[in-house]
């Protein structure tokens, strides 16, 4: 569903790209918005959780993880017992249902 609204504002942006051609590179922004789409995920299984990004990914165990946090609008965040945090793309507090049964139950869900 995501892609079908950057197919809509690419559409929106073939207004100012054919009158004013100079605005050309703004098709840039849509391929790059679905390359995102594509892209970011988080990926939790028995083993650990795999975070893929734009330009790469990282593989962490249950084990490397102390918890997790969330802030008001965004995705959760992973804080490693090292000390570092890693963004979990598109897990959020409405998705933790599902992280949870995931991570096989390493993970609390807050809603039982």
């Amino acid at each position: 569903m995501a892609h079908f609204a950057v197919g809509f504002f690419a559409l929106g942006l073939l207004v100012p790209v054919l009158t004013w051609p100079a605005t050309a590179p703004l098709l840039i922004v849509p391929v790059v918005l679905s390359a995102l789409i594509f892209r970011l995920r988080t990926q939790a299984d028995q083993d650990g959780v795999t975070v893929r990004t734009l330009l790469g990914s990282r593989a962490v165990r249950w084990e490397d993880i102390d918890g997790l946090r969330f802030s008001r609008g965004s995705w959760a965040r992973a804080q490693l017992k090292n000390g570092d945090q890693l963004r979990l793309p598109a897990v959020t507090f409405a998705t933790l249902p599902q992280f949870t049964q995931a991570s096989g139950g390493r993970v609390p869900n807050p809603y039982s």
